[in-house]
């Protein structure tokens, strides 16, 4: 039996073909993928579409404002 105690989770990580494909529901930009805070960044409309569980929920209502 495998010992998991130890097991650190890894990141999740975006398919790069996967962002190949998406783009900005409201501007039709291409996205930014920002690892660390788990979001994909659009410049044109200044949101940043959060990524949970590995998915990226493209609602402009989920969509946190960039600063």
């Amino acid at each position: 039996m495998a010992d998991t105690s130890s097991a650190q989770p890894e990141a999740t990580r975006l398919d790069p073909k996967l962002l190949e494909l998406l783009v900005c529901p409201l501007t039709k930009a291409t996205l930014e993928y920002d690892a660390e805070r788990q979001e994909l960044i659009s410049h044109p409309a200044k949101l940043a579409y959060p990524i949970r569980d590995g998915i990226p929920i493209m609602l402009p209502d989920e969509a946190r404002p960039l600063d």
